[in-house]
This record gives C-alpha cells, structure tokens and sequence, in this order.
C-alpha cells in the first residue's frame, strides 16, 4: 500500500535552536523518499524517524545557505557508508554547482554510493517520475534558489456498480482500463462511463524567498504545502528586504491557490512562541494548519473526493 507523507526533521531558519534543528525533511511518496534541504544535523535526525539513508531515492536543494545544505556532506557520506544499492538523483541550482561539489568531498571518504547529479538548470524545469512530475520554479532570494512540487497526474476511479450494470468483469476490467473502451453486444461502453475522475495529489515545498509568481506556481492546488514563515507580521519591512515570508503571506499565498494543508516552518530564533504563527495564519487561512514541529509526522491529506452525478 502507497505511503505518502512528511517527515519534519528540523524547523529552524538561520541558526538551530534548544528545540528547533536546522532545517530538513523527508517527503515519502509511494516508491520514491525525497530529502529537502538537509540542514546540518539532519544525518542524526533521522535516527530519531523510520527514515534511513537507505531509504532516500532523491535529494533536492533549494539553495546553499548553510541551514538548507551543510547536512549535505554527512548524508552522502551515510549513502556509502550503509553501501545504499540504489542510485540516488540529487537536484540543486545549476548556479551552486561548486558548492555541491565542495560539499560532497569535504573530506576524505570511500564513495561507493552510485549519485545521480542532474542540476536544475531552468525555470519550470520537470523531472519525470514513476508516480508524476518534480517541477522546480525560480523563487525570490539573494542566492539562487528554486522550490519544488510534485504532481501526480490525473485519472480516474471504476465504479464497481456500473461495471456491474454493464456485465464487466474479470479480465475485462482490465481491457477497458488499458483501451479505453470495451464493444459488448454490439454496443461500445467507455471507460468514462463506468469510472469517475480521480485527481491527482499535489506536494509543494516553497523555502527562503520573498513573494513572486514561483510561489503562486508551486503553491497552485496543492494538497500539501511546506512553505517557509520565518518571520512575524511586525517583521514584514525585513521580511521583504532579506527575500523571506512571514506567516500571514504564506497563509495567504496558501488561500488565493486552494491549498488544502498548510504546513509552516523555517522559523527565526527570535520567536519562542509558535502559536504566534498559528494565530497570524488564522487570519487568513481556514483550511488545514500545522505549524511544524521537529520530528512530527505529516500526513498528505486523502484524495479529493469527485462529485458523483
């Protein structure tokens, strides 16, 4: 059975804190365990998860500020040492290219992890996967930086009760799913006849940038938005003079894109309280809300439910 689900490992913008690691989260989506932004600490983190380097397939990088990448030399160093047998695809700015390369070999270690390097290179740039498409979009920051989402593309859901009605079934289920359509004494019966749309799930990660059409574009019908909330609303002028966002604008983006669950994060030291975000966001968004937590679980909410007429 698919699993899809967030695995939080640190919440802490900048600097980590007595109860905030730096940042970093594991993104399950069915065949495929995705790492964002391993901030440094997040090797030890997952210890503390069902999360293990040999789970990950996948690793993307928003940036290369050290609190979304200095984790980076200890996890790759984890692949070969746990001698991962899988390829594992890492995806970052094209412009940090140094960088990650400094930051894989920053010391001397026996590499026998097999490590795909495909850097994103272009606005709007997809990666195909078996279960949809990881579509990176520019965002707003002093270094280049991209989020990501994934979308799983749309189909549909047979109705056992109309099949019934029409006499399919057995292999013949599986023909009209393959084909499309099935001819049955002379008369032709759809595929759209006997099934329901079924939408697609949408995971969208949006982290250090000020508002721009890249966040609007990630955040688009998601089902599960991480979006950064580094600051409070009294912060807002040094919000938007360092590319960040605060709660309210993240809760807001969250609203005008019919996101269902909000996950907050990426939060600065200099707030104690997270029920602060909590209540900014309130004021402007509804629907699902999770401040996040280190080492708290996220689920991706259920499938939309279609009308059925």
């Amino acid at each position: 059975m698919s699993m899809r689900e967030l695995v939080v490992l640190g919440t802490a913008s900048q600097t980590p804190t007595r109860a905030r690691n730096h940042n970093g989260y594991a993104l399950r989506w069915d065949d495929e365990v995705i790492l964002f932004d391993p901030g440094e600490g997040s090797q030890r983190q997952l210890l503390h998860t069902g999360v293990t380097a040999s789970d990950l397939t996948r690793i993307c990088v928003t940036h290369f500020h050290g609190d979304h990448c200095l984790g980076l030399p200890g996890i790759i160093q984890r692949l070969s040492l746990d001698r991962v047998a899988h390829p594992v695809t890492v995806h970052f700015p094209a412009e940090g290219t140094d960088y990650f390369a400094r930051l894989r070999h920053a010391r001397s270690f026996h590499e026998t992890a097999e490590l795909a390097v495909e850097p994103v290179r272009a606005d709007g740039q997809r990666i195909g996967l078996r279960s949809g498409t990881l579509e990176a979009r520019r965002l707003r920051h002093p270094i280049a930086t991209y989020g990501y989402r994934l979308v799983e593309p749309d189909g549909y859901r047979m109705m056992p009760e109309k099949l019934a009605g029409y006499g399919i079934a057995g292999p013949a289920v599986g023909e009209l799913q393959r084909v499309g359509h099935l001819d049955l004494d002379g008369r032709r019966v759809t595929r759209e006849e006997v099934s329901v749309p079924r939408p697609g799930q949408r995971f969208a990660f949006v982290m250090d940038t000020g508002l721009c059409d890249g966040v609007y574009a990630l955040a688009e019908q998601a089902d599960l938005l991480v979006i950064e909330s580094t600051f409070l609303e009294s912060e807002a002028a040094l919000a938007a003079e360092v590319g960040h966002l605060t709660a309210g604008q993240a809760a807001r983006v969250a609203t005008e894109s019919g996101v269902r669950r909000l996950v907050l994060s990426h939060f600065s030291q200099r707030y104690h309280d997270p029920a602060r975000f909590a209540d900014e966001a309130r004021a402007h968004f509804d629907g699902d809300l999770v401040i996040a937590v280190d080492l708290a679980t996220v689920q991706v909410p259920p499938r939309r439910v279609p009308s059925v007429e």
